[in-house]
């Protein structure tokens, strides 16, 4: 039997890992494809990720994908414009969020990587949008709402987390490449740590803009946001 040359050989299937940095990806698709319900959205982001495997011009198989977030914040606070005692659990984007939370404990292949909410320093902030009227003029301060305000609360041991998952994934040698499905520069350690141990690393920003210095980190960055809207608009 003659021997397949070296440009006959199947191309080698890339085992890959899918880090999703669940407060980005939230943020990122509510402005990308607008407000859904929680089943529709943990489907949608399974959607996605797969398009990283299927699409692919480089054969992929999937490992597993890998959720980082926070429960929902359950807290009572006093408003800053009202003095009201607010009761977060109850908040509307709070039943969201656990919603959404258990439509991915639903979906095969994936793991969520619960971290925890710093309670301590949890506060109400002015929007972004707000402080930019503010700004610009194109709102009096006499003319504040309830609405411009947003509670602000800081992650605990979701870092850790993603930390510790690359680590096991290099060490153990269960896959080839991670896709990181993020926008924070905060990763970066863990992007080098996985590229020194001989894992390609493939960032997805979603579109966002990406600081240089995480460019610098990463093996490439690769995006389907084009195809989906492209998909979409050919079912209209």
């Amino acid at each position: 039997m003659r021997k397949m040359s070296a440009a006959m050989k199947m191309p080698t299937i890339k085992k890959t890992a899918i880090m999703v940095d669940g407060g980005f990806y939230r943020t990122r698709a509510r402005s990308l494809w607008g407000d859904v319900s929680p089943e529709k959205r943990a489907k949608e982001m399974m959607d996605y990720c797969h398009k990283h495997i299927n699409n692919s011009p480089e054969p992929r198989d999937l490992h597993r994908i890998f959720y980082y977030d926070c429960p929902p914040l359950d807290i009572k606070l006093s408003h800053p414009l009202t003095g009201k005692t607010v009761n977060t659990a109850m908040l509307p984007s709070n039943n969201w969020s656990t919603g959404f939370h258990n439509a991915l404990r639903e979906q095969a292949k994936l793991a969520l990587r619960m971290g925890e909410l710093s309670l301590g320093h949890a506060k109400y902030i002015l929007k972004p949008s707000t402080v930019s009227d503010l700004i610009d003029s194109k709102l009096d301060i006499k003319n504040i709402t309830e609405d411009d305000f947003i509670t602000n609360v800081k992650q605990k041991g979701v870092d850790l987390r993603i930390g510790l998952d690359a680590a096991s994934l290099a060490y153990g040698r269960y896959v080839n490449q991670i896709i990181l499905i993020a926008g924070d520069s905060d990763f970066i350690p863990v992007a080098k740590m996985a590229r020194r141990n001989g894992l390609i690393i493939i960032l997805d920003p979603l579109q966002n803009h990406v600081k240089p210095s995480f460019i610098e980190h990463v093996d490439g960055i690769e995006s389907y946001i084009e195809v989906e809207d492209d998909e979409k608009s050919s079912n209209l």
